[in-house]
């Protein structure tokens, strides 16, 4: 990879990281309503497999899926504006936190309810190999989602049919406030493809290249119509499952293990180690995706709140079947 390129990927993890903190800091001073999940810790999965995808690609998104629009290109302006349930969010200030969509950059929606987007993706899969295109649709899940049966629906129909589809486990080990060992009667999530004549990969979801290497093979295989692949990563959910949680529940063993699991600190000594970039740039980059939050602060605190006038709108489809009212 070029050096900018490796850049890049450190730049899209900051940023990430940056719009997590600032999304925690301004939850918690009641600027925000309702709930945030952040993706702290698991910056280097997303980044890694968006590296691999096209703009005209999709993907959906889970609870958690701030991560999953920065990684894509989704702009942090509108991001933070619709957390903040202003106008000038992706969604007009309706989507909130768990329900942002970001369409003309494939981003089929965040969503609060465990394994919905699974079938959405299968669907934009399908969309694309029926209108005869060479695009993607990769489905982002957590290791609880696979014991729900919209997972087993989606990898079965997405084989069966060879839907361009790529289904990615972010398995940080626990499932809400449960260990992975409580509610899974396997070790690997990625074994479950074998059911479905499913090729499956696991990889250090901490690793932005190895993800990114994997993105890279199942993609192309998807392009070549040779259907789908599951990617499992396992990654690390640093604090509980939404901001407030304590994470009481998850061993101090395990805990202790989270600064030295770093992904963008451990990419960072990476870079500047193998003489990519030196120290000096590294920062530099860093410090730009902080600056860059702070002004996408302003810009939603700036923003105005929806008319009140506009409450029913954009909320039901406005589309209507041709002849139906005939």
């Amino acid at each position: 990879m070029k050096k900018e390129d490796m850049l890049e990927l450190l730049a899209r993890m900051a940023r990430i990281r940056e719009f997590e903190q600032m999304a925690e800091k301004i939850f918690l001073s009641g600027e925000i309503q309702g709930f945030v999940h952040v993706y702290r810790g698991e910056e280097a999965t997303a980044t890694g497999i968006c590296a691999a995808l096209r703009k005209d690609d999709y993907i959906t998104s889970t609870h958690r899926g701030h991560g999953h629009l920065i990684a894509k290109g989704s702009d942090v302006n509108k991001m933070l504006a619709e957390l903040c349930g202003k106008a000038t969010g992706y969604n007009g200030g309706k989507g909130g936190s768990m329900h942002i969509a970001d369409i003309e950059n494939g981003v089929l929606g965040a969503n609060g309810l465990l394994a919905a987007g699974l079938a959405l993706g299968t669907g934009a899969a399908f969309s694309a190999k029926y209108r005869g295109t060479d695009q993607v649709a990769v489905s982002f899940f957590g290791d609880g989602s696979s014991c729900e049966g919209e997972f087993h629906e989606a990898m079965n129909l997405a084989s069966l049919w060879k839907l361009p589809q790529i289904f990615v486990c972010e398995n940080n080990g626990y499932q809400v406030t449960v260990p992975m060992s409580q509610t899974c009667a396997i070790d690997s999530i990625a074994t479950r493809a074998a059911a479905y004549k499913m090729p499956s990969v696991t990889v250090d979801g901490n690793d932005v290249l190895a993800v990114k290497e994997a993105a890279e093979a199942a993609v192309a295989r998807a392009r070549a119509g040779e259907g789908p692949t599951l990617i499992e990563c396992l990654t690390t959910r640093v604090g509980g499952h939404y901001t407030g949680d304590p994470s009481l529940y998850v061993p101090m063993e395990i805990r202790k293990t989270w600064p030295e699991r770093d992904c963008i600190e451990n990419f960072s000594k990476k870079l500047v180690a193998e003489g990519i970039a030196t120290a000096e740039e590294v920062d530099a980059v860093r410090k730009a995706e902080a600056k860059r939050l702070q002004d996408a602060l302003e810009f939603a605190r700036s923003s105005p709140y929806p008319d009140v006038a506009t409450a029913v709108q954009n909320v039901y489809s406005d589309f209507v079947e041709e002849g139906r009212n005939r």
